[in-house]
């Protein structure tokens, strides 16, 4: 069973993810939810006994973190936390600098106009 995180300040875009990843795995998914990167690293916590093996975020959520985006914020914390080095972090945005961000840190990407084909989310959640 994997465990799945998904961080996004639009409960639209919460739901689409968790569907798109839940027929990904064919419901052999637990999945958990944030809506802003404060909340995303608050549920990091609450976890590191059971780390996410993936954890999906935006980039554009809370102002909080100028000149960084939030997402781009909360990966930084991701990567303080030991417990989550094998953890698949995916960016799901449309920064238009996302392929950027996402090379900074090592992560993958799949820009928010790409969602609408599930292979997208096949080809980064299931290759690696």
């Amino acid at each position: 069973m994997k465990k799945v995180l998904i961080v996004d300040d639009s409960k639209k875009w919460v739901l689409y993810h968790e569907s798109a990843v839940r027929e990904v795995f064919n419901n052999e998914v637990v999945t958990d939810t944030a809506f802003s990167a404060k909340e995303g690293v608050e549920k990091l916590t609450l976890s590191v006994d059971e780390p996410y093996d993936f954890i999906l975020t935006d980039m554009q959520m809370e102002p909080d973190f100028i000149p960084l985006y939030a997402g781009e914020w909360f990966i930084r914390q991701v990567k303080f936390f030991n417990e989550y080095k094998n953890s698949k972090i995916i960016i799901i945005s449309a920064a238009g600098n996302i392929r950027q961000i996402a090379e900074k840190y090592g992560v993958d990407f799949i820009p928010k106009y790409k969602c609408n084909d599930i292979q997208e989310y096949c080809n980064k959640l299931l290759n690696n």
